[in-house]
């Protein structure tokens, strides 16, 4: 019976890879520009993220021809750095911006890039497996306001609950 949970829990998981219903995903992808470090602007709560501020995402090749992901963010009321590192994977064709990602293991969730600055790679609207997964990166610590305004309004219109969007302090 223990196996029959665990291999189901692996299924469960499995299918959290996949981008929320009705979402488009980037194509045209380019990951070298996409490498290096992002800050996060704007982010749908949850407990592991919950509490931190300057929060970051760095992301550098692996060895393995994946991407070495490495999330990082100031926890004020312990006084302390928290950080995760994990690895990413595309889903299918490197030139569509879907990945997986993980930082538990066997276990992967979805990362699926929604709006991209083609000009610059200087923002990003990110995706988990549904919606309640939601991230707007920027290479600096400020987005440009009519910037930060459209993606809020991109995601409101594909489903997301942008008014319990987080907005951490980044300095």
């Amino acid at each position: 019976m223990r196996f029959l949970s665990i291999g189901a829990a692996c299924l469960l998981l499995a299918g959290c890879v996949g981008a929320p219903r009705g979402v488009t995903v980037v194509d045209g992808f380019e990951l070298p520009r996409y490498l290096g470090t992002w800050h996060e602007i704007a982010r749908l709560n949850h407990a592991f993220e919950r509490g931190l501020s300057r929060v970051t995402a760095e992301y550098s090749l692996r060895d393995d021809g994946g991407v070495r992901v490495v999330n990082r963010g100031f926890d004020a009321e312990r006084g302390v750095w928290r950080q995760a590192e994990g690895k990413a994977y595309f889903i299918g064709s490197p030139a569509v911006g879907s990945l997986k990602v993980s930082f538990f293991g066997p276990f992967y969730g979805g990362y699926h890039i929604l709006a991209l600055d083609r000009a610059g790679y200087g923002y990003s609207l990110v995706a988990g497996p549904s919606r309640d997964y939601l991230w707007i990166l920027a290479r600096n610590p400020r987005l440009d306001p009519e910037v930060l305004a459209r993606l809020t309004a991109q995601a409101k219109s594909l489903g997301f609950p942008v008014g319990q969007l987080i907005y951490p302090r980044q300095e």
